[in-house]
């Protein structure tokens, strides 16, 4: 059989783009050489703006169902033992809280859903099952891609089974999703960027079904702890499995390490220990012509603030849309082009803030001397000047909400140009507005829904008015055979927040044009927009 799109890697990258093409009509197959789901968990955070990418298909409340409890507290502790007093608490709210927060704000400050707390051995198997219930989508486990060839028409691929057995498959399109040591990368000769193995650690990976509960320290998602060798303690979305992060080698008595950090007899099982390194790298290239590259196989960074997966799920979801524009017709050559125009400016972002995060840790652990752990006056001066520091530098890690969510598209060939209007935004601070390029920011509608759930699954055309005339950029649509849907609401507030009244969206409802009335040249946004402009 033929595919339309080969997905190499059942990731949460892989299986998240999988999902997005299946129900834009795209025949897919999604193949991991491994034979089930990642049995370890990795990632524990799926931001704000992911959780909104879940919500569009679906399935964020099953995702919530899988992590931390909505009143469970986000807090960062930093302290001596899990049976210590912390010495400084970074508080965040809650899903609970921030909910309120979102519920009550009527200016667009927060995005639509709040982040979860799940980690990636429980999401990938309710990514896998969704994958297998979604029309058009294949999903094959136990099938490793080889090689492929590539020519004008399509993707040849060679894959092994895990029997030893070789397949040949064909696709119109590749997409390697297959992680840091991206077999397709590799085969397309395309080099990492910046600095890697940086530091080296071990992830010690325990579970317990009573310490969380037992925790003196505080309720919370993070432990750092005051040692010379940097440790960190994750409790992870399901509050019995924990992960350590140490410079200890893998060989050492983590046991005992583990208990003295602990402080109190409990018990506990050491389930995997395994190195890894931090690492600051960026592909040269995201696609080389039918064969595309998402996720950790393009860019690779330190899990400081949690922009690995998340990145590649913001890859996977601009993707998707485009190879099924391309697929169904209606796109032009530009809008492929425009996967790596658009993407790997955040991915270089994305790569500096998580090197920035990451610098802030040294600065905090450099006050960390064995007075900590002291009763005296001398000990009480240094737990009181380390927190003064990790209260400022540690909340680099977990404050990098502009990052996250205020990116652009701006000077992209496919958003209209508009004066002043340049792909800049703040590391840490998330200020909605409505430039071309970046997503349309959450609003409540006067009847309670929110903006981006009356939004379709194509392009939009917003008109907040009721009055704009939009039959010619309609047409224009129309003799490309693109699809286009005009929404005409009368929503005086929201324009008053987004200052504008109409707004051409993308299927990934980020802004390609803004104005107050129909586009002047509606042929040639039209054009712009699918990536015809030129062709």
């Amino acid at each position: 059989m033929t595919y339309d799109v080969i997905v190499a890697g059942a990731g949460p990258v892989g299986l998240t783009l999988a999902i997005d093409l299946g129900r834009r009509g795209i025949r897919c197959l999604i193949m991991e050489k491994n034979p089930t789901t990642a049995p370890w968990p990795k990632m524990d955070r799926s931001n704000a703006r992911t959780m909104e990418f879940y919500r569009r298909i679906g399935i964020v409340d099953r995702v919530r169902a899988l992590g931390y409890p909505p009143d469970n507290p986000m807090n960062v502790f930093l302290t001596t033992r899990l049976s210590d007093p912390p010495i400084a608490v970074l508080e965040y709210p809650s899903v609970a809280e921030r909910r309120k927060q979102i519920a009550e704000s009527p200016n667009g400050n927060w995005l639509l859903e709040p982040y979860q707390l799940v980690s990636q051995n429980k999401l990938e198997p309710l990514l896998k099952e969704v994958a297998e219930a979604t029309p058009n989508v294949t999903v094959r486990y136990g099938l490793e891609l080889t090689d492929f060839t590539q020519d004008a028409d399509g993707v040849s691929v060679t894959a092994r089974a895990v029997d030893g057995t070789e397949e040949a498959i064909r696709g119109s399109y590749l997409a390697g999703c297959d992680g840091g040591s991206s077999t397709v990368r590799k085969k397309l000769g395309i080099k990492l960027e910046g600095r890697g193995g940086i530091r080296q650690l071990v992830q010690v990976i325990f579970r317990s079904d009573t310490l969380y509960e037992r925790i003196v320290t505080g309720k919370g998602r993070h432990y750092q702890f005051a040692d010379a060798l940097g440790s960190t303690m994750i409790a992870q979305g399901c509050r019995t499995e924990f992960t350590l992060h140490s410079t200890l080698p893998p060989d050492t008595d983590f046991v005992q390490v583990i208990q003295d950090f602990i402080g109190f007899p409990c018990d506990f099982e050491i389930l995997h220990v395994v190195p890894w390194r931090h690492n600051l790298l960026i592909a040269e290239r995201y696609r080389d012509r039918r064969v595309f590259l998402a996720g950790d196989a393009i860019h690779l960074v330190i899990p400081t603030g949690g922009l690995g997966m998340n990145t590649g799920v913001g890859d996977a979801f601009d993707l998707s849309w485009k190879l099924a524009g391309i697929i169904k017709g209606w796109g032009g050559p530009g809008l492929l082009d425009g996967y790596e125009q658009e993407r790997r400016p955040i991915g270089i972002r994305n790569v500096a803030a998580a090197g920035w995060a990451a610098a802030g840790v040294p600065i905090w652990r450099a006050l960390v001397t064995p007075a900590v752990y002291d009763n005296t006056p001398e000990g009480e001066a240094t737990r009181r000047e380390l927190a003064a520091s990790f209260d400022v530098e540690h909340r680099r890690i977990h404050g990098m909400v502009g990052v996250e969510s205020n990116y652009s598209y701006a000077g992209s060939p496919l958003i209209a140009e508009e004066p002043g209007n340049v792909a800049e935004w703040e590391t840490s601070r998330y200020e909605p507005h409505t430039g071309p390029g970046v997503r349309i920011p959450h609003m409540w509608l006067k009847d309670g829904r929110a903006m981006q759930d009356v939004l379709g699954d194509d392009y939009t055309l917003l008109d907040l008015r009721g009055d704009c005339d939009s039959r010619p950029l309609e047409a224009a649509f129309r003799a490309l055979g693109a699809p286009l849907e005009a929404l005409r609401l009368d929503e005086r507030r929201v324009r008053e927040v987004y200052g504008a009244s109409v707004f051409l969206l993308r299927p990934d409802l980020h802004i390609a044009w803004r104005g107050d009335g129909a586009p002047g040249d509606p042929v040639g946004l039209a054009a712009r927009a699918t990536g015809q402009a030129g062709a």
